[in-house]
C-alpha cells in the first residue's frame, strides 16, 4: 500500500508547488492555501470517477482505455481522448522542466534570462530522454528513492520556513483584502495541473492484489497527504516571505525569498527540494507517458511509427514526446505551461466523470457524487476559459490553437483507421 501511495503522491509533487506559487500569490495573496485546497478538493472529486472506472474495467490504460471501452463503437472518442491525454502529460513535462531550469539558474545573475531557462530546460528533458532511451534499468528503483526523499526535503522545508515566519496570517489577510471567492476559485483551477498523476495507480493495477481496495485507499490518501504539503508550504512561504517577493520572481519564488530569510543554505535547500521534485516527475513522466503513447499507435490512432519499441523501449515515442514538450517552452512561458497543463487535465478528468456517469449502474457510482464531479470539473473549466478571455484574450488563442490541432489530428487519425 505504501508503495501505491508514493506512485500517486511521486506523480502529484513533482515541483507542482514550486511552480503554482508565484502565480497563486500574484492572484489572490495571502488567500493561496485555500486556493490550494480547494484544487485539491477538485482533484478529489475527479478522482472519484476514475477510482470507480479504474475498479471496474482493471485496465492498466487508465483514462484512454476508460474511454475506448465505455465507448467502443465510437473511434473518435477514443482517438480525441488519447490525443488530449498524451499532450496533457507533454504539457505537464514541459512544466517540470520549466521549473526545473528556473531554480537551476536562480542563484546567478542570469536567472531572468528567458533563453537561458528555455536552453537549460532543454538540456534536462534531454538528459532523462537519453536516460530512458538507453538506460532504463534500475530507473523504477531510483524513482522511488527521489519520490521518498523529495517529499522529506519539502517537509523541512515547510518545518524552516514556519520557524523563520516574519509576518502573521490576520496582517496577511489583510494585505489582500478585496479578493474574491470567483478569484479564488479561478486560481484553484488554473493551479490544478498541480494534483495531476494520482492516476499513475491505475497503470499498476496488473501488479497489485485486491485493487478494489488498494486503488481508492491509495489515491485519496496520495491526494490528502498533496494537499497537506502543498498548503503547508504555501504557509510557511507567505509568513517568511515578503509577498511583492513571491510574485516579483513567481518562477524561482521560494529561492528568491528563502535567500533574505534563511540565508544561502536555506536557498540550496529549496533549490535542491525543487531539482529534486522536477527531476523525479520529469524521469517518471517520460518513462510512463511515452508507453502510453506507443500503446495509442498501437490502436492506429499515432504515426504508426510510434510503436516502434526496440530493445522494449518506445524510443519514437520518447523522441517525440520530449521535443514537443520542448516546442511548447519555446513558445510559451510559465503562465502559458500552466494553464494549458491545467485545462487539459480539468477536460481530460471531465471527460473521464462523463464516461463514469455513463456507466454509473456498471460502477456501482452515486448519482450525486457523479453529478458534482462534473459540476465541479466543469466549473474549474470554465474558470480557466474566463480568466484567459478577460486577461490573456492571446494566450486563449494560442490554447485554441493547439487544440484545434489536437481534434484534428485525433479526428484525421480515427477516420484512416477504418480504411
Amino acid at each position: 500500500m505504501l508503495e501505491l501511495i508514493a506512485i500517486a503522491l511521486g506523480g502529484m509533487v513533482g515541483g507542482g508547488i514550486f511552480s503554482i506559487l508565484g502565480v497563486s500569490v500574484g492572484l489572490i495573496g495571502a488567500y493561496t492555501p485555500v486556493a490550494i485546497a480547494i484544487g485539491g478538493l477538485i482533484a478529489a472529486l475527479a478522482a472519484y470517477s476514475y477510482v470507480k472506472l479504474g475498479v471496474y474495467y482493471k485496465d492498466e490504460g487508465a483514462t484512454y482505455a476508460f474511454f475506448k471501452r465505455t465507448f467502443p463503437g465510437s473511434p473518435f472518442a477514443a482517438s480525441v481522448v488519447g490525443w488530449v491525454v498524451s499532450f496533457g502529460y507533454i504539457s505537464t513535462l514541459a512544466l517540470y522542466a520549466y521549473t526545473f531550469a528556473s531554480y537551476a539558474i536562480s542563484g546567478f545573475s542570469f536567472a531572468d534570462s528567458e533563453w537561458t531557462r528555455k536552453a537549460v530546460s532543454g538540456s534536462i528533458i534531454a538528459v532523462f530522454t537519453i536516460i530512458n532511451v538507453w538506460s532504463v534499468k534500475g530507473m523504477g528503483k531510483i524513482e522511488d528513492l527521489m519520490v521518498y526523499t523529495k517529499i522529506l526535503v519539502l517537509v523541512v522545508i515547510s518545518l524552516v520556513l514556519m520557524l523563520n515566519s516574519e509576518s502573521s496570517l490576520p496582517v496577511l489577510l489583510e494585505q489582500s483584502q478585496g479578493t474574491s471567492f470567483v478569484a479564488i476559485l479561478i486560481c484553484a483551477s488554473l493551479t490544478f495541473v498541480a494534483y495531476e498523476g494520482f492516476q499513475l495507480v491505475i497503470h499498476a493495477i496488473k501488479e497489485m492484489d485486491h485493487p478494489e481496495k488498494k486503488i481508492p485507499r491509495a489515491i485519496y490518501s496520495a491526494i490528502f497527504l498533496a494537499i497537506a504539503i502543498y498548503v503547508i508550504i504555501a504557509l510557511g512561504a507567505l509568513l517568511a516571505i515578503p509577498m511583492p517577493d513571491i510574485v516579483a520572481k513567481k518562477e524561482y519564488a521560494l529561492a528568491a525569498g528563502a535567500s533574505d530569510v534563511l540565508g544561502h543554505w536555506g536557498t540550496d535547500l529549496v533549490i535542491a527540494g525543487a531539482l529534486l521534485a522536477t527531476s523525479s516527475a520529469i524521469s517518471g513522466t517520460v518513462f510512463g507517458a511515452s508507453r502510453l503513447v506507443a500503446s495509442i499507435a498501437d490502436d492506429g490512432y499515432f504515426p504508426r511509427f510510434l510503436t516502434r519499441r526496440p530493445r522494449q523501449i518506445p524510443v519514437p515515442a520518447v523522441l517525440v514526446m520530449s521535443g514537443l514538450a520542448f516546442g511548447l517552452i519555446l513558445s510559451g512561458n510559465l503562465e502559458v505551461i500552466l494553464e494549458f497543463g491545467s485545462f487539459t487535465f480539468l477536460m481530460v478528468s471531465l471527460m473521464t466523470a462523463y464516461a463514469n456517469f455513463k456507466i454509473r449502474d456498471k460502477t456501482g457510482s452515486s448519482l450525486y457524487l457523479t453529478l458534482l464531479s462534473l459540476l465541479g470539473l466543469g466549473m474549474g473549466t470554465f474558470f480557466i476559459f474566463y480568466y484567459e478571455a478577460t486577461h490573456h484574450p492571446e494566450q486563449l488563442l494560442f490554447i485554441g490553437i493547439l487544440y484545434a490541432g489536437l481534434i484534428f489530428g485525433s479526428w484525421f487519425y480515427s477516420k484512416i483507421k477504418n480504411l
